[in-house]
């Protein structure tokens, strides 16, 4: 027998199952995003590098793109994130697009990860933004949406949390230190690799980053201050908002949520489960540079995206992925004999007509065959017509989980049916 060729390290295939519950969580994002008024959109898979060089940091530029060169010697990537095209898109037609805009998308991404559970090379992400405001009502909203989403696949505020803190807010604290300003994305980076690396190989890195002793002593002070938010008018009014939103109790602040990505202005935020693993879930904030940065008008924004792989295991875990998610057929319509194929497909259709998700057997088989192929497909219902009951206009309708069978006219096998579906679907 010949080896089966390889998939690619770091990619999924999606099955049936798999694919149906990649469908229900996206139906999730689709709905939650629409009802808040944001309007999808999608941007293409490959760009110029040079639009993340200066962007979205040294790390993911040099060592998570897929980066290749064109024929007319353009470096190109594979989409690692969406945010820059964002940018990009909305610059472009900056004086035609209606601002605020309100803006989701979900799709493929591609990052040169080393591949592991919960982490793989192609992913999808949902990515949201509001652009055209700096309004905290924005930043409030947008957490808002997320919190939305977590609470409609069944997560509850014991199981995941959102983490809050400004980038401001940060830099104050970084001043009362003496950190230098040009210092001060260093120490992003520095305060984003606390709860990643050992306390010992943090402080190394602190001070490799160009922190003295002191410096770093009074930064751990400064993460540990759970009511830093009070001093920031902008996150004072941040949870006031957020209390009207009805989430609160997914949402808290957090000192160490810094965010590492470069283009972070304000407002940052971080969902983590609680208990477990502690995975980080999806992640975002507040960018007021980033379209000016690739050619635009300054127009300040706030978005976050979220990967499906960490999430979908998360979602696992906890329990709340629904059973017989999915479009499986609901109706096996059985073939007798190669005369009576047409009549089996005439009821098909006509049960198709009415909304039934209907499937013909292939061929003329035995009717135990044909029902064993039904169980497999986890079909619930199967219609059976032989010669004796086309003649007389009837119909065998049989429940395959209960096995009970029951002969009605065909004008009556839509109701009959109905019957024997399962409540879900």
């Amino acid at each position: 027998m010949a080896d089966i060729v390889r998939s690619v390290k770091g990619t999924r295939d999606f099955y049936p199952q798999n694919m149906a519950v990649r469908r229900w969580m996206f139906d999730i994002i689709r709905d939650v995003s629409t009802r808040f008024g944001y309007q999808e959109y999608e941007g293409p898979c490959l760009e110029f590098i040079d639009l993340y060089a200066a962007k979205s940091g040294d790390e993911l530029v040099k060592e998570q793109a897929f980066v290749f060169s064109s024929p007319g010697d353009d470096l190109l990537t594979l989409r690692p994130e969406l945010t820059p095209t964002l940018a990009r898109m909305v610059a472009q037609q900056q004086y035609e697009i209606p601002m605020p805009l309100r803006w989701w998308s979900i799709g493929p991404f591609w990052r040169y990860e080393k591949p592991q559970r919960g982490r793989t090379r192609e992913f999808y992400q949902w990515n949201i933004d509001l652009v055209g405001t700096e309004s905290v009502a924005a930043d409030a909203e947008i957490v808002a949406v997320a919190a939305t989403f977590l609470k409609e696949t069944g997560l509850s505020p014991e199981q995941v949390r959102i983490y809050v803190n400004n980038r401001r807010l940060m830099d104050e604290a970084f001043s009362s230190l003496n950190i230098e300003k040009e210092l001060r994305p260093q120490v992003f980076r520095v305060v984003d690799k606390l709860d990643k690396l050992s306390e010992k190989a943090w402080r190394e890195f602190a001070v490799e980053s160009g922190l003295m002793e002191t410096q770093v002593d009074g930064l751990l002070d400064v993460l540990k201050d759970v009511d830093l938010w009070k001093k920031s008018d902008e996150l004072v009014e941040f949870f006031d908002l957020i209390k009207v939103f009805g989430v609160e109790d997914y949402v808290e602040y957090n000192p160490k949520v810094i965010r590492g990505l470069d283009y972070y202005t304000g407002t940052v935020f971080e969902t983590f489960e609680l208990g477990g693993q502690s995975r980080a879930i999806l992640g975002g904030g507040r960018y007021d540079n980033l379209v000016s940065d690739v050619g635009g008008l300054r127009l300040p924004g706030v978005g976050f995206a979220m990967g499906d792989v960490v999430i979908e295991l998360v979602l696992r875990d906890a329990g709340v992925i629904p059973e017989r998610l999915g479009y499986i057929p609901q109706v096996l319509v059985t073939v007798f004999d190669e005369a009576t194929l047409t009549e089996s497909l005439n009821v098909a259709d006509q049960l198709r007509q009415v909304g039934l998700r209907v499937v013909v057997y292939p061929e003329a088989d035995k009717l135990g065959k044909q029902f064993k192929y039904a169980d497999r497909l986890d079909i619930p219902v199967a219609v059976v017509l032989g010669p004796d009951e086309i003649a007389v206009g009837k119909a065998a309708v049989k429940n395959l989980k209960t096995r009970e069978q029951v002969s009605v006219d065909q004008a009556a096998l839509v109701e009959q049916i109905e019957k024997f579906l399962p409540s879900t679907p």
